[in-house]
């Protein structure tokens, strides 16, 4: 995909918040997500640090999101929430659907491939590369307030209004 025809990312419709940083041990930011984050292959989620945050958090949200997926609407590949506010890092894996890598409270959603966890890069082949856009929002509440059964976007409506702060690392991905 040319980087003229890339989408938008989906916190360039939120308004602006202070950044903070998030980083990974799994990747670097521009780089190619390994396999291990590849949905037919390891389908683990990465592991992510963050610091910074704005005074005022109260919980954190992770979230991944592939903007250049070819359906219209981008596609979601993990929507977590309600992670404490003395959390500031997930391990490789955390994102499983067993929860045991996810913090006690922490909500889990299902992503587009319509199951309860991380859901891998899969781009079509021969699509280009897709960017994997991770995002940390500092949130203003303890409980953003949806439960574990509504979709991505719900959780994105939430965040629009609860962000205080926002952190994203991007990686690529391509299925040749």
């Amino acid at each position: 995909m040319s980087e003229s025809k890339r989408r938008p990312l989906p916190h360039d419709y939120h308004p602006p918040v202070p950044e903070f940083t998030v980083t990974s041990t799994d990747f670097s930011a521009g780089g190619t997500l390994p396999d291990a984050h590849v949905y037919a292959a390891g389908n683990l989620s990465p592991q992510l640090s963050w610091s910074g945050a704005p005074a005022g958090t109260k919980s954190y949200a992770v979230t991944c999101y592939d903007p250049d997926a070819p359906t219209g609407s981008g596609f979601w590949h993990w929507s977590v929430f309600d992670i404490p506010a003395e959390v500031t890092e997930l391990p490789t894996g955390a994102g499983s659907g067993d929860f045991k890598g996810l913090p006690s409270g922490a909500v889990q959603v299902r992503n587009d491939y319509g199951t309860r966890d991380f859901g891998g890069a899969a781009p079509p082949p021969g699509d280009g590369p897709h960017r994997y856009v991770f995002t940390v929002y500092a949130v203003d509440q303890e409980k953003l307030g949806p439960d574990a059964d509504v979709s991505p976007a719900v959780v994105g409506f939430n965040l629009r209004f609860h962000a205080v702060g926002r952190a994203q690392l991007i990686a690529e991905y391509e299925n040749s």
